[in-house]
């Protein structure tokens, strides 16, 4: 296995070129469209868009030296896949997203919050831009950390452990 490329520019030129002109289409959707306070940058192996240490310096929870991933863009074995934070786990964004993606007519291959293509066709770019152009960093955040505090409520609390006696 080669590693990851470190530069988007690498990892662009990394992609067999079907897939590079389709991966650069929706980046350039995705960057058309994205609020001014995220980054782009290779995270996770993927081009990754995120709210950076500037804006929000706890980071992403699950490793706080990472910046708080929004979404990626991937080329995978046998698709290339969109992914968005923002609709995971469902809600008024995700009902949103997959209704305005049902009215376009095109086959939705969704995961909890990965969008799975073959070929650029596949995607309604205009749904794909309006979902980033929705989401500005601080109401990212805002449910970011709302979806934190969740998540923690309904974790059950480890027992303490008792005293040695």
């Amino acid at each position: 296995m080669s590693p990851t490329p470190l530069t988007i520019e690498k990892y662009l030129a990394s992609l067999p070129e079907d897939r590079r002109t389709a991966i650069q289409a929706v980046r350039a959707v995705i960057l058309k469209n994205m609020d001014k306070d995220y980054e782009e940058g290779i995270q996770y192996g993927c081009i990754g868009y995120f709210v950076p240490h500037r804006i929000f310096p706890a980071g992403y929870h699950c490793d706080p030296k990472q910046p708080l991933p929004l979404g990626a863009l991937a080329s995978r074995k046998g698709y290339m896949t969109v992914m968005f934070m923002s609709i995971y786990g469902g809600g008024e964004l995700a009902d949103w997203f997959r209704k305005e993606w049902a009215k376009t007519g095109k086959k939705l291959d969704m995961g909890a919050a990965c969008i799975r293509f073959r070929k650029l066709d596949d995607l309604p770019l205009d749904v794909i831009g309006e979902l980033v152009r929705r989401v500005p960093a601080k109401k990212y955040i805002e449910f970011y950390q709302a979806s934190l505090g969740a998540y923690h409520k309904a974790k059950p609390a480890k027992a303490k452990k008792r005293a040695a006696r």
